[in-house]
């Protein structure tokens, strides 16, 4: 028989949380950490584990980056390794459309096609398998933070390769004094919260 799950017991005098409807995007960045000097010095690390941790704040980012991305008549959405994968399953969902990922080398056990990007801090190479997208396919790209562009620039590039059609960039956080988006020109770029 299986195990059924109990409501939660209600506690006498505890607060009722605020809804994730009645949210805001100041409380959501609130919950945005900022670590500096990491991954190494000069760089500020934006930490998003406190928004992912609080339930709440979660689905009201998933629904926020959802309404961002509604009536596109998306067909996959890609995340882009590793955060933006957090981000891009839960959308795929609710955009009832299929999820991509893009990787970071070596990662795929398949033919992959791959491009090389470059950090505020390294140099890496982002690949996708070559079957991951089919040829006309209307694809929105999710990553947690733009920061230089790069990486994002890179799995545009790819998705073209692979025949599918970019119909957006969504990214929870915008870095402006990075200026990413300049590696991202003539692309339809939205991001949820800007430092």
């Amino acid at each position: 028989m299986a195990e059924r799950w109990s409501p939660k017991p209600k506690v006498a005098g505890s607060i009722p949380a605020r809804p994730a409807s009645k949210m805001t995007l100041k409380d959501l960045k609130s919950k945005i950490v900022a670590v500096p000097d990491w991954p190494k010095k000069g760089v500020v690390f934006r930490d998003i584990t406190p928004a992912l941790e609080d339930k709440k704040c979660l689905r009201f980012l998933i629904d926020e980056l959802a309404k961002m991305a509604a009536d596109q008549g998306i067909d996959k959405v890609v995340g882009i390794d590793a955060r933006g994968f957090i981000l891009a399953a839960p959308l795929a969902y609710k955009l009832k459309a299929g999820l991509a990922i893009a990787r970071k080398q070596g990662k795929l056990p398949r033919a992959t096609v791959s491009e090389t990007y470059n950090l505020e801090y390294a140099s890496e190479i982002i690949e996708m398998h070559q079957d991951s997208i089919k040829k006309g396919e209307r694809i929105l790209l999710v990553d947690d933070v733009l920061a230089t562009g790069g990486t994002m620039a890179s799995a545009v590039k790819i998705v073209g390769k692979l025949g599918g059609k970019v119909a957006g960039v969504l990214f929870f956080i915008e870095l402006k004094d990075l200026a990413g988006r300049a590696k991202l020109k003539g692309q339809k770029i939205k991001s949820l919260i800007k430092f």
